[in-house]
């Protein structure tokens, strides 16, 4: 419960046994509720039962759903974990995430196979439950669970790791003697959509675009936007594309800057773009008109998408703007829209390659990595990021070099495997041998 992985490895290796239950519970599943990862591990890889159930027919799933603990509720996934199995009550894992706001052990169930419309015992299924906490005061309802006479409460907000904001109701008696304390995440527009994308039940646009405008500055990294964003993208119907058209030209600037989010790829589906001659002008107009800088950031996004040469004067109109200032998604869109030589636009993502931001370096250099260009003057871009300090922009170095069968990247490689511990970065350097 305390997630002492040594102690837990050596009482494991000592004999003790992984299935052995206390008054409190299953080893497994108190490691589950409090999101001790590594302990599940060891316990798992020890022979627990990863459907062993404690009183009540809770198992691991469900604690680690019914606590928003996606990173544990993967690892349980992942050796077997049953996905729709109720309590005595009839929560489902799905339920009890949906019930919490818990997008990221959600987005695990369903990439799982969880039944979206699996009943809890009260008749709901998971989307009844999420759409019925949209839109509702967390903090006041939060509060109506513990709230006692004569008790203080405290309100603390904060991210949970899947991006969505953490709200923790702790009440304490005025003796100090007794407290209590409910958490619930504001995922509950996200989940809501997830799930009807998942049941195939159609939101109308208006209500979706309202689920993101409400949720843009609450989520850590606008996941709630992101999530409505591709909700919508997936539609691929004229209604669809309209709406998010007029958008565009709203008064609103979070309205245009969605619209063009969502219109980004629309109706995007094995490599064919069906609305991309009829988006593809609306962007370009957009870069001449549009006046605010983070709509203009997302136009700029948006002609990545495309990845259509036709959006490379208006990729580097943006980019060259005076007082434009210089992000990843620079070096993202002119790498998407680049074709084969066109030296200016090279020279400029070579340039970004050497920049002082480390994210622009890196985006920049796994761009030119990415192109299909094979000379001397991609490949010594790339080797003089061998030396950088950022590993993963030495990862992708290695990859573009290794792909060109440039023997220099063997050195970045070695670099990588010695020194960094980020599986991405490791992958990154491995998987061209192995290809």
């Amino acid at each position: 419960m305390n997630g002492d992985s040594d102690t837990v490895g050596k009482l494991l290796t000592g004999g003790a046994d992984p299935n052995s239950a206390s008054e409190e519970g299953l080893p497994l599943c108190a490691a589950a509720a409090w999101d001790r990862v590594e302990v599940a591990e060891a316990l798992l890889a020890a022979g627990a039962d990863v459907n062993g159930r404690e009183d009540g027919g809770w198992t691991a799933l469900l604690w680690a759903a019914a606590n928003g603990n996606a990173a544990t509720a993967r690892v349980l996934i992942e050796v077997g974990a049953e996905v729709d199995t109720a309590n005595d009550d009839g929560d489902t894992p799905l339920t009890l995430a949906a019930r919490r706001g818990a997008l990221g052990v959600v987005q695990a169930l369903l990439d799982a196979g969880a039944d979206a419309q699996k009943y809890d015992g009260d008749g709901d299924t998971p989307l009844d439950i999420a759409t019925a906490w949209v839109g509702v005061h967390l903090e006041s309802a939060l509060l109506d669970q513990i709230e006692q006479e004569g008790w203080e409460y405290v309100v603390t907000r904060q991210y949970a790791k899947d991006g969505t904001e953490l709200v923790t109701v702790t009440g304490r008696s005025a003796d100090e003697s007794e407290t209590e304390q409910v958490q619930a995440q504001r995922g509950h527009a996200a989940v809501a959509t997830l799930l009807e994308d998942a049941t195939d039940t159609y939101t109308p646009v208006e209500q979706l675009v309202a689920r993101a405008l409400a949720h843009r500055d609450t989520d850590e990294d606008a996941e709630t936007w992101w999530i409505v964003a591709d909700s919508l993208g997936k539609r691929a119907d004229e209604e669809t594309y309209e709406l998010l058209s007029r958008l565009c030209a709203s008064e609103d600037a979070r309205e245009r800057e969605f619209g063009v989010d969502a219109i980004a790829q629309f109706g995007f589906a094995d490599d064919e773009k069906p609305y991309l001659d009829r988006t593809l002008p609306l962007l370009q107009k957009m870069v001449t008109t549009e006046g605010n800088p983070q709509v203009l950031r997302s136009v700029l996004a948006a002609l990545g998408h495309q990845g259509d040469p036709r959006a490379l004067p208006y990729v580097l109109d943006v980019i060259r703007r005076p007082g434009h200032k210089r992000t990843m998604t620079d070096a993202i869109a002119l790498a998407d829209v680049l074709p084969p030589g066109d030296e200016e636009g090279l020279g400029l993502l070579i340039e970004m390659t050497e920049s002082e931001d480390t994210e622009v370096r890196d985006w920049a250099t796994a761009g030119l990595a990415g192109l299909a260009a094979d000379t001397p003057r991609v490949r010594e871009a790339l080797a003089a990021r061998l030396a950088d300090p950022d590993l993963r922009t030495v990862a992708e170095a290695t990859r573009g070099l290794l792909s060109r069968g440039d023997e220099r990247g063997a050195r970045g490689a070695e670099r990588v495997l010695a020194e960094s511990d980020d599986e991405y970065a490791r992958e990154l350097v491995t998987r061209p041998a192995a290809d």
